[in-house]
């Protein structure tokens, strides 16, 4: 009765209930087939297709669904290829993994899911694109590479070494529930592009390799790789490229400078330093938000972000500091911290300090060798503004900020723009770090100094006034400040017009004698300064005075001599001329010499001897004819200002218009300007 019920039916239904029958039977014979008789084919089969030996130690199950299959090994032993350090790439005493069925139609390999069980992992990769993970014969064919998803591991060890990277890491593992959302620990020690790396942190149980869409996964790391210390917490979504970080951050070490190895971001040379922030990751482009800290004594603040998808990876932002310590400027210029600032990080062994590291002859300019190579790394455009600048000594700076921009080697300065002594100090400087020595241009303009600021000890007075103005334009090669400026070219000019100043320094100075009794007998009163210019041709590092000339209301001084800044040796001579009739005058010239570390001043020995002899012989006759030799009879005639100014500002010709020129190109655009990707 019911084999003619069915045999009544159509043609597609017997078919459709025959095919789910066989469906069926297949499911039973399949949920109950016994997958261990197959682990010794698949070992076979594995180890051929490989070229290395695989091997299932103990039992094979396999769990069918009609999209994936769960595959599960009861030891498992993997190995290397023949050119890997580690024997093993995997041998593990279980391991568990979901894989897609379809894919394999094509002959790939997607996993969502890996479990490994107490593993031991030897992961190598080599610059010839060779990697222990792939599974074809042929390890540099990115091809036979697994795509993984998801990563649950418990105890074990994993190691990665790549040398062409400058990596090879070891990481213990352990597993524990009871440390809540992130109950995987792990301590990492090796070496890190040539520095020694230590880390440890703690993970969620769930690794995200290449999962897209799963949520984000807990992770916290404290690292230490040479002097730089790094400590996030946060969340990573995909860990082959490390995207979809959002995490905190404390980062410190000795300089900033030493990131370039390690992160391949160009910073320049710093006191030690300790940032925060918040850092984040998408695609390409990373973002640090908040950032605040202090470099040295020095505070800092603001936002960066650093892009990946161009030629040449590009950094910019906006950094400002409230207060700017002076001795924080030492390292970008090649000079090591001072002891105030070396010791300010709690935690971070303090550098070298200026006070450790001796030149030979006592000289001052820095020969530390400036790191242009790394200019060539990435481009950037990012402005920096200080507030406020302290610790200035010699230098009264108040305020500056500088627009920094590297495109393509070529890093410039512009604009620059420094608050000095209640004036500006502004202009560009070029550094072209294409060429081999640098080709480094600087064109700098000085606007409204005030003298009383500018000189310490005139501002004591209470009633000087006056302003300075100037420039400076220097252009030449080299790979440290120092060889750069022994063989600069250029034109350095000091102008100063009509101002005023209490006479106690110039009194000194011009060694009139009759006026410090004046001076003591009815106290201070103002000297008039009527014009003042100091100029100097430079020609190859040589600085030679054009024009230098001070006329005050009391004297004339007129100087010649040289400052060779390869030698960084000083020779000039000072004449002061008074324009009164003073007694106990010793009027001669002054000599100054020495170096810049060491100056020396005196007096011309002869004239000086001349005028001693001749009181001595008037003496001899009647003591109070002595005084006779010590009386200035007045030369000194007012300097023509307005030609000594004009002098001033005309450089010669030769290298030193030259050298001029062509720093003042310093402030053009550059060709093609940075732009952000």
């Amino acid at each position: 009765m019911a084999t003619n019920i069915f045999r009544s039916r159509p043609l597609w239904q017997r078919s459709l209930a025959f095919l789910v029958l066989l469906l069926a039977v297949l499911v039973i014979v399949l949920a109950f087939f016994p997958w261990d008789v197959l682990r010794g084919p698949v070992n076979r089969y594995v180890s051929e297709k490989t070229g290395r030996k695989f091997e299932i130690t103990r039992r094979l199950d396999v769990n069918l669904g009609l999209r994936q299959a769960t595959v599960k090994f009861d030891g498992i032993e993997f190995a290397n290829p023949p050119w890997a350090r580690d024997p093993y790439l995997v041998k593990a005493d279980r391991a568990e993994f979901d894989i897609r069925i379809w894919p394999l139609l094509a002959s790939k390999v997607n996993i969502p899911r890996l479990a490994l069980f107490s593993p031991t992992v030897g992961l190598q990769m080599e610059q010839d694109g060779r990697r222990t993970w792939a599974l074809g014969k042929d390890t540099s064919d990115s091809g036979t590479v697994p795509s993984i998803g998801l990563v649950q591991v418990d105890s074990g060890a994993i190691d990665f070494l790549a040398k062409h990277l400058g990596v090879d890491l070891h990481a213990d593992l352990s597993y524990d529930t009871s440390r809540g959302e992130m109950p995987l620990s792990y301590r990492i020690k090796g070496r890190y592009k040539g520095q020694p790396l230590t880390a440890n942190g703690r993970t969620g149980n769930v690794l995200q390799i290449n999962a897209a869409g799963a949520p984000p996964f807990p992770m916290e790391i404290n690292a230490a790789a040479g002097q730089t210390q790094l400590k996030a917490a946060g969340t990573v979504a995909e860990l082959s490229g490390l995207d979809g970080i959002d995490a905190k951050f404390e980062l410190k070490g000795q300089t900033l400078g030493a990131l370039f190895p390690l992160l391949g971001i160009a910073l320049p040379q710093t006191s030690p330093y300790a940032l925060s922030g918040d850092l984040s990751k998408r695609g390409t482009l990373w973002g640090v938000a908040g950032l605040k800290g202090k470099l040295g004594l020095s505070d800092i603040a603001g936002d960066m972000r650093f892009e990946q998808s161009g030629k040449l990876p590009y950094l910019s932002g906006e950094l400002r500091s409230r207060v700017m310590d002076m001795d924080d400027l030492g390292p970008l210029i090649g000079l090591p911290p001072t002891a105030r600032t070396a010791n300010t990080v709690e935690g971070v062994a303090p550098p070298p300090t200026v006070t450790q590291v001796k030149r030979a002859g006592g000289k001052v300019l820095p020969t530390a060798p400036l790191d242009f190579e790394r200019l060539r790394a990435m481009n950037a455009d990012v402005k920096y503004t200080a507030d406020r600048i302290q610790n200035v000594r010699e230098i009264p700076l108040d305020r500056g900020s500088v627009q920094v921009k590297l495109d393509s080697g070529v890093l410039t300065l512009d604009p620059l723009d420094l608050g000095v002594a209640g004036g500006k100090l502004g202009g560009a400087i070029r550094i072209d770090a294409s060429k081999n020595p640098a080709d480094i241009r600087a064109s700098l303009d000085v606007r409204a100094m005030q003298l009383a600021r500018l000189f310490p000890k005139l501002e004591t007075t209470g009633n000087s006034v006056g302003r300075l103005d100037g420039r400076v334009n220097l252009s030449g090669s080299g790979s440290t400040v120092a060889n750069w400026l022994g063989g600069v070219s250029g034109d350095v000019a000091v102008i100063s017009g009509r101002g005023q100043f209490g006479n106690l320094l110039p009194v000194f100075a011009t060694l009139v004698g009759g006026d410090i009794i004046k001076f003591l007998l009815r106290g201070d009163r103002n000297v008039e300064l009527r014009c003042a210019a100091l100029a100097f041709d430079v020609d190859k590092g040589v600085m030679t005075g054009r024009t230098l000339v001070v006329d005050t209301t009391n004297a004339v001084f007129t100087a010649t001599g040289q400052a060779n800044l390869a030698t960084e040796g000083l020779d000039f001579v000072i004449r002061p001329e008074p324009k009164s009739k003073n007694i106990l005058s010793i009027r001669t010239p002054l000599v100054v010499n020495g170096t810049f570390g060491s100056p020396k001043g005196g007096l011309q020995v002869a004239p000086l001897a001349e005028r001693g002899l001749a009181a001595l012989a008037l003496g001899a006759i009647n003591p109070l004819l002595a005084l006779a030799a010590t009386i200035e009879t007045g030369p000194g005639e007012n300097a023509d200002c307005q030609g000594v100014l004009g002098d001033a500002n005309r450089p010669t010709a030769g290298a030193a218009a030259n050298g001029a020129a062509r720093a003042k190109a310093a402030k053009e655009p550059v060709k093609q300007p940075v732009k952000q990707p």
